[in-house]
């Protein structure tokens, strides 16, 4: 009777629990809140993120010209071009923008004709020549050396800038700004200044030259020096846009799509009135046909569906159309694995046992089915999500997450529920609530 109560205890605590995680979510959705602006700060930061197919905004493709980057380094210059593209889209509030690198490799050498592309998702923005103006004030910084007919360009470019100041020059307090690089950029910059002792070293900023010093010796501490070509608002306003990130490769635009609201919102609504539904449906099949199995079963599905929308708000995942897809499968996953514990159950009362025995045994039957499917559903998630697309990856992880949460809700939740209607007894009444079907 004492392991009894602590089980019903226990059952008592995830209710509880369930019932908090699901006020967190309903309470973080500003849309379903009309006092939303009065809740404190963290309910308001843990709005559901929704993707670009469901939120509208503007997709932009840009071609990379990394044709001056040698070879071994083209990665690591589209990594580096990625991260200024996201530093500059932050600065204007652009709610979670996404920014990808793809192209150069195999794999997409027959969808990109070996280009290497950078695709960018801005969220809510729908004015298609506000995005790639927000894009096109990232300044590229390049320094050119003279050659035999004309400038040729260095490895020194804005991915190497620590940072930008703006200064006064000491004796025409005339605007300057000064340009610090990094620990590699210094060397570099140390290298050029000592090749071209009494030549020019002309500064490039978006392809136009705006600085031509002669080098007059080495410069040891990787500074540099910007002068003679504004006022002191524009030197502020270079100032902010170079620490703000300088492209280290040129980039061109070749591709601009908008997805307007109105679709991201049916997107959404279908998506929900599919999930509801498709819920209400599988509920009615569980607790028709397995009887108190199955009110146990829809009980951990809503606890499943509760746990699955609270990661989606913490971590956060951004929400696609497809990632909606990989949800609602994982759903039936997670029905699966309760019909093949309650299937197991149902054999085992056929031999004779009892309700307590026949439930115990059923879980551990249907433990192994449960495992290896769930773990070959893990590991085509993750190749899904290595290998595939930013549209596929979306998929991949939301069905991965559910797949694992799954395991918990039905090996974990579930079993512990169905514990706990172990005092029904053996009697007709118990064996006609555990059977399922038209069995009586």
């Amino acid at each position: 009777m004492r392991k009894m109560w602590k089980k019903i205890v226990l059952a008592l605590i995830i209710l509880i629990l369930a019932t908090g995680v699901g006020f967190f979510v309903f309470k973080s959705e500003s849309k379903l809140n009309s006092n939303f602006e009065n809740e404190r700060a963290f309910f308001k930061n843990h709005s559901f993120r929704l993707g670009l197919d469901l939120s509208g905004g503007s997709h932009l493709i840009y071609k990379a010209d990394v044709s001056g980057v040698p070879s071994g380094q083209v990665s690591d210059s589209m990594d580096a071009l990625r991260d200024v593209i996201e530093r500059r889209i932050n600065l204007f509030g652009v709610s979670e923008p996404v920014v990808q690198v793809q192209g150069g490799g195999l794999s997409s050498s027959f969808i990109l004709g070996g280009e290497n592309q950078l695709i960018v998702d801005l969220p809510g923005i729908t004015d298609v020549e506000k995005a790639t103006e927000m894009i096109g004030q990232t300044p590229l910084l390049e320094f050119k050396i003279e050659g035999e007919e004309e400038f040729v360009s260095t490895e020194l470019t804005g991915r190497y800038l620590e940072k930008a100041t703006l200064e006064f020059d000491v004796n025409t307090r005339e605007p300057q700004v000064s340009l610090q690089f990094d620990a590699e950029g210094a060397k570099l910059f140390a290298q050029i200044t000592k090749e071209n002792v009494g030549k020019m070293v002309a500064i490039y900023l978006d392809g136009a030259a705006i600085s031509t010093p002669v080098v007059r010796e080495e410069i040891k501490d990787g500074l540099a020096f910007i002068s003679g070509y504004f006022t002191p608002t524009e030197a502020k306003t270079l100032v902010g846009r170079l620490n703000s990130g300088a492209l280290p490769v040129p980039i061109t635009l070749i591709s601009k799509q908008t997805i307007g609201a109105t679709l991201g919102e049916n997107a959404v609504a279908a998506g929900v009135k599919a999930t509801v539904i498709g819920f209400l449906l599988v509920a009615l099949f569980l607790i028709l046909w397995y009887r108190l199995p199955g009110l146990v079963a829809v009980v951990s599905l809503c606890i499943f569906i509760i746990i699955m929308l609270a990661i989606f708000k913490l971590i956060p995942v951004t929400l696609t159309a497809a990632g909606i897809a990989g949800f609602i499968i994982s759903i039936g996953i997670a029905v699966d694995a309760n019909v093949l514990i309650f299937e197991r159950v149902k054999e085992e009362m056929r031999l004779g046992k009892s309700v307590k025995d026949a439930v115990t045994d059923g879980f551990s039957r249907a433990w192994f089915s449960i495992r290896d499917s769930n773990i070959s559903n893990v590991i085509t998630a993750l190749i899904l999500f290595w290998f595939g697309t930013s549209l596929i990856k979306g998929f991949a992880l939301t069905l991965g997450m559910g797949v694992l949460v799954s395991l918990f809700s039905a090996i974990t939740v579930t079993r512990i529920f169905l514990s706990v209607f172990n005092f029904v007894g053996n009697g007709r009444v118990a064996r006609f609530l555990f059977s399922s079907g038209l069995s009586k």
